[in-house]
């Protein structure tokens, strides 16, 4: 594996990871309901930075291979919507709309896994993580939507 694709594939793991500074969660997400199985916020940034790092050893051990043309392009449509769907929920406060993004990064991940596995096992394997994750993300993702039928999205106001 090369260091500089892994440094690479990192670099867009994290860039896409920034979204969480630059939207956090803030009073309005620990004012939500939430489902009592939610992860405890300690958890998220431990799960995140372990798949961040994981995807991106998979995307370096696939990306000089031949034929990973589908693996790539599932690893930058994952990655893309991973980046949106964080805006989405928390800056935008759009439960509902959050849910097909989610939906779509969900099958974007089952997309990288299956094809990194055909290509190399260990670039498959470090997906599975992801994929369980993203699993219970989306999950949490709707509970709370249901559990919030009230909540009302981020009013952006024009500049004059």
């Amino acid at each position: 594996m090369s260091v500089t694709l892994f440094l690479i594939f990192l670099a867009a793991t994290f860039a896409a990871g920034a979204t969480g500074a630059l939207f956090p969660t803030g009073e309005w997400y620990k004012r939500l309901n939430k489902p009592a199985w939610t992860p405890p916020n300690w958890a998220f940034p431990i799960m995140w930075t372990t798949i961040y790092v994981l995807i991106a050893i998979a995307g370096a051990r696939v990306a000089p291979l031949a034929g990973n043309q589908y693996a790539m392009g599932f690893w930058a449509v994952q990655i893309a919507l991973n980046a949106l769907w964080t805006p989405v929920f928390f800056g935008l406060r759009r439960l509902g709309a959050s849910l097909p993004v989610m939906a779509f990064l969900w099958l974007a991940v089952l997309g990288a896994t299956i094809t990194h596995f055909r290509l190399d096992f260990w670039a498959g394997l470090a997906f599975v993580p992801y994929l369980a994750w993203v699993t219970v993300a989306g999950a949490l993702n709707w509970s709370v939507w249901r559990l919030n039928p009230h909540q009302k999205p981020l009013e952006i106001h024009k500049l004059p």
